[in-house]
């Protein structure tokens, strides 16, 4: 039996989807074949394990945490990935064979948490540390595209310290753009920040408050005829399988994060259904030709970025038009989008199956490479005159 540990949480503003995404999951893998070990990490960055984790009202008490949770650390051990109790006795709490980060958002799905993994080199579901980077960051999105020939609307993009010091020569490059504009923070996702701005003091006013969140702002034109329509994808550079399409509905400018994860329900906290909160039509209604346009698209988008598990990409279409954008992509989509793969006639738990052994594939096939030599360079390393001894000897 593979011991899973799911990750979920983190310093994010995404950190309540992580929990629904982690625990619609969690109820899903196949207890025959996995023993799960949840690991929750707490706003303030702490990793804790333990059953209470599993059930949704523990996060409505968070005072639960310390009575029934174990405060641990993870590590490599002599080829074993350990958790470890913290504190002057410390012991093994448990032992995981495969990470499973459910996490949304800044500091947890952007590379960060996966940077960690690998450097314990723990088999790990999901894209690689460099594709997960840039799959949080819309403005690298943008521009891997824009060199793959990949359709995306016009865009400009700044830092916030840029804004501050010359906020009226940006509005001036800005004033390339037809109104509306979005306003978005790079590196958010779950529609955090994002503002329609309809004129120049509307412009402003959302660029203050996307600063808020992030370093690196981007502004793109608003397709005013739109339909937004997602699709997620499965696999890696070798394959890919493709789920049903979704068109998400909204009565606002842009699908919000009440659209999302609140439906119309005036409610916040623990009580939502994640992504399945969201009003949508499956299929998205779309012709024959435009299906297969968009198939397309979403294959190159998610081979250009190397990406690698289960991902949503998200599409913008003019519906006068008739054009087609990819508008990003979520590494780790809220609530895995299960809902599409099942649409599609593949259940949950063999979603979170197929995701595993990608993992496990990608992870032999990355120990196959070549990483470090055998050679020991600095053996003839002589003091302050190591790098003329070595000269021509590399």
């Amino acid at each position: 039996m593979i011991k899973v540990g799911v990750i979920f949480g983190g310093e994010s503003v995404e950190h309540e989807v992580s929990i629904i995404s982690a625990i619609q999951a969690m109820n899903k893998l196949d207890r025959e074949k996995y023993e799960i070990i949840p690991i929750y990490i707490t706003k303030d960055r702490k990793w804790y394990t333990g059953e209470i984790l599993k059930e949704m009202e523990t996060y409505r008490d968070m005072s639960l945490l310390k009575r029934y949770t174990k405060r641990v650390v993870l590590y490599e051990k002599d080829g074993r990935f350990v958790l470890q109790s913290l504190g002057f006795f410390k012991r093994e709490i448990a032992e995981i064979d495969l990470a499973f980060p459910i996490v949304h958002g800044t500091n947890v799905e952007d590379g960060i948490l996966q940077g960690y993994l690998h450097s314990i080199n723990i088999p790990c579901v999901g894209s690689s540390v460099r594709a997960s980077a840039l799959a949080q960051d819309k403005v690298f999105q943008k521009q891997i595209w824009q060199d793959a020939k990949i359709p995306i609307v016009k865009y400009d993009w700044f830092y916030d310290n840029e804004f501050l010091e010359k906020q009226d020569e940006i509005i001036k490059r800005l004033a390339k753009l037809k109104y509306p504009m979005i306003v978005k923070p790079s590196n958010l996702g779950s529609s955090v920040g994002i503002e329609v701005a309809q004129n120049k003091e509307e412009l402003i006013l959302a660029i203050e408050r996307a600063i808020e969140y992030d370093e690196k702002i981007i502004v793109e034109e608003l397709i005013e005829n739109l339909q937004e329509v997602n699709i997620a994808v499965l696999g890696n550079n070798d394959f890919v399988t493709l789920s049903s399409t979704e068109e998400v509905m909204s009565d606002n400018d842009i699908l919000t994060y009440q659209d999302k994860y609140l439906g119309s329900s005036k409610k916040t906290g623990i009580g939502s259904k994640g992504m399945l909160s969201a009003t949508r039509k499956i299929p998205a209604e779309l012709s024959d030709k435009m299906n297969k346009e968009l198939e397309d698209i979403a294959t190159r988008s998610f081979k250009s970025l190397g990406l690698s598990s289960n991902v949503r990409m998200d599409f913008l279409i003019d519906k006068k038009t008739k054009k087609i954008y990819i508008n990003e992509v979520n590494a780790i989509p809220g609530s895995l989008a299960f809902y599409l793969w099942e649409a599609k006639g593949k259940d949950f738990s063999v979603l979170l199956d197929d995701m595993i052994n990608l993992a496990l594939r990608d992870y032999k096939k990355k120990k196959a490479k070549l990483h470090s030599f055998e050679t020991n360079i600095l053996e003839g390393y002589s003091g302050l005159k190591g790098s003329k001894g070595t000269k021509g000897k590399l």
